[in-house]
C-alpha cells in the first residue's frame, strides 16, 4: 500500500492506495476464479483508530481513500491495515510530512 500523509494546521490528510485485484462475484462467475475482495480497513495514529472503512465488493481495482483527521505531526507513523475476503491481512506504515 502507498500513503501520503501531510499535516497542515492540525488537520493531517492521508491519501493511500491498496494494490488489490479487486475480484467481483460477477467477475469471478465469468473468470471461473474465486471473489476477492477487500472488506476492512482501518488507519491507525498512536494507537488510535482514526479511520475505519466496511467495504463491498464495488471498490475498483487498486482502491484509493483519501481522508482527515485532526491531530499528527511531522515524522508521527500511519498505520493502515487491510483485510480481504480471503483473510489476508496486509499492515503498510507511513510517515506524516
Amino acid at each position: 500500500m502507498r500513503i501520503k500523509a501531510k499535516t497542515k494546521k492540525g488537520i493531517t490528510t492521508v491519501k493511500a492506495m491498496a494494490k488489490h485485484p479487486m475480484m467481483s462475484y460477477d467477475e469471478a462467475k465469468k473468470k471461473h476464479k474465486t471473489a476477492n475482495f477487500i472488506t476492512y480497513i482501518t488507519a491507525e495514529h498512536n494507537g488510535e483508530i482514526v479511520y475505519e472503512l466496511n467495504s463491498t465488493q464495488f471498490l475498483s481495482k487498486n482502491p484509493y481513500i483519501k481522508f482527515k483527521f485532526k491531530g499528527g505531526a511531522k515524522k508521527e507513523k500511519i498505520i493502515i491495515t487491510w483485510v480481504d475476503l480471503s483473510g489476508k491481512k496486509k499492515v503498510s506504515k507511513g510517515k506524516i510530512k
